[in-house]
């Protein structure tokens, strides 16, 4: 295939992932949800594994250390969250999830899965299934364990 086709397709793919953002976004406004999309990746993310550090956050939402600070510190301020010092090492906190916070994630959760359906309307199961398999496919060639081990191998 062309470079130009690959070009296209990345454009494609970016271009899709922010229109998804962006209509979730109206939705939580017009729903008055007082939350952005990545917050609710976070909440969302701690109401199925609560209690994790920082790092281990950043890992699951693919989100960088000083963008997740600042989702962190606005969630704490709208008491949907909360730092905890981590019971073996002072050196480090925990993120909590509050009850208010789980209260929200149960309460929203309805509405969410509404949204992101959206996106997925006049779509088969065999359409889910190849999109899932090209997107796993696309996501494992950009690991960086695998550049770094071919680039030792050159």
């Amino acid at each position: 295939m062309a470079t130009e086709l690959f070009s296209t397709y990345s454009y494609l793919l970016d271009r899709t992932a922010r229109k998804v953002k962006q209509y979730a976004q109206r939705r939580f406004n017009t729903e008055n949800f007082d939350i952005t999309v990545d917050q609710w990746l976070i909440i969302k993310s701690l109401n199925n594994d609560n209690d994790m550090n920082q790092s281990q956050l950043a890992e699951i939402t693919g989100k960088d250390n000083p963008t997740l600070t600042r989702i962190i510190d606005l969630l704490c301020k709208k008491g949907l969250t909360e730092r905890r010092i981590h019971p073996t090492d002072r050196r480090c906190f925990i993120v909590h999830l509050t009850d208010v916070g789980v209260q929200r994630v149960r309460e929203w959760s309805p509405k969410m899965a509404e949204i992101r359906m959206q996106a997925w309307k006049n779509m088969t199961e065999e359409d889910f299934i190849n999109l899932k398999r090209i997107l796993d496919t696309i996501y494992n060639n950009l690991d960086d364990d695998r550049d770094e081990q071919q680039l030792k191998n050159t």
